[in-house]
């Protein structure tokens, strides 16, 4: 037995549902005990290395691991034929599409609920210099149209700020709490559908869970949360965690008891043999794409304008990326037995 297939045999020791559980404490407990030992002021760069890491970690999840079982299956059978069902193929899109569009709906909601922003995980000083001059040119052309309120507008402005900065800050704890759901589905169908499937998203989600909650802690601390309260937010949304996992407890484990009836039938979902259970994985894949893509690669995207600064950041940060997609690599070539 492999090193790695004897890790993964002490780290996940049980049944599906048990492990499924184990995995979630993994990924939810550990990175929020690391919060203890995160300076509220952690460097911007070194943040978004590790999150470069966590993006390709995530993606090669995706794409070498639940996308290939959610449209060939997990058998560790040679020469296994594999039967091709457009219509299934069709469901399993639709699903990988259901994914990514909770997503969107979650987040564009957050940012209509909150005015504009959106659940961001990396505040650069860049933003606050930009805020703070929009608040000084916004400030001045106050005073221009109303020089008797000089005095008071500003405290006005300064007030419906924090507000805003409050909101923003709950609203963040929410689509953490949504995100997690997600996180605890994944667990549950990954494992269902093999230990080698379950392992490897388990590795994923927890790399990416690190930065994740990184950056939500510093959201936290500037919306002025002292370090505990916003230790004590970060632990209460890995309920959500928990509860995405016994959900997708309760739906693979219906699943499996309609399993003969189908098998009898020969027919599942629309006349196919997909299960309700098997679209549990295309969800999280499609979910685990908007997350990666469009929630996190945007931030990597900017720059400060200094180009060596810049090219020596950008460069670490793909080096990163390739780091974690290597690692899925290896586990996804050296897959340990379903």
């Amino acid at each position: 037995m492999s090193f790695q297939a004897t890790a993964f045999a002490f780290l996940f020791p049980g049944s599906a549902m048990t492990n499924s559980i184990l995995a979630t404490a993994y990924i939810s407990i550990f990175p929020n005990l690391l919060l203890y030992f995160v300076p509220p002021d952690i460097n911007t760069g070194a943040l978004n290395v590790l999150v470069s890491f966590a993006v390709g970690g995530l993606l090669g999840d995706v794409f070498l691991h639940l996308l290939p079982h959610a449209f060939l299956g997990e058998s560790t059978e040679e020469n296994r034929v594999v039967v091709i069902d457009n219509q299934k193929n069709v469901l399993i899109g639709l699903g990988i599409f259901g994914g990514l569009f909770f997503f969107f709906f979650m987040d564009k909601m957050m940012r209509v609920v909150n005015g504009g922003s959106g659940h961001e995980h990396i505040h650069t000083e860049e933003t606050k210099e930009t805020a703070s001059s929009t608040a000084i040119r916004t400030d001045g052309e106050v005073r221009q149209r109303h020089v008797h309120k000089e005095k008071e507008q500003p405290v006005e402005m300064k007030k419906k700020e924090e507000k805003g900065i409050k909101l923003s800050a709950y609203l963040n704890l929410l689509a953490d709490f949504t995100h997690n759901m997600t996180d605890g589905l994944a667990m549950a169908a990954s494992f269902y559908a093999s230990p080698a499937v379950g392992a490897t998203t388990a590795v994923a989600v927890f790399f990416h869970e690190i930065p994740h909650e990184v950056g939500d802690y510093a959201i936290l601390i500037q919306s002025g949360f002292s370090k505990q309260k916003a230790m004590a937010a970060q632990f209460t949304t890995a309920v959500g965690a928990f509860l995405g996992t016994f959900i997708g407890i309760l739906i693979e484990e219906n699943s499996l008891s309609n399993e003969s009836s189908v098998a009898a039938d020969k027919v599942g979902l629309l006349g196919t043999d997909l299960r309700w259970g098997d679209l549990v994985i295309p969800f999280a894949a499609g979910g685990f794409l908007y997350i990666a893509t469009v929630g996190v690669i945007p931030e990597l995207l900017t720059v400060t304008g200094q180009l060596k600064r810049d090219r020596r950041q950008a460069f670490t940060e793909f080096i990163a990326m390739f780091i974690g997609l290597g690692l899925m690599l290896f586990i996804a070539w050296n897959d340990i037995p379903a």
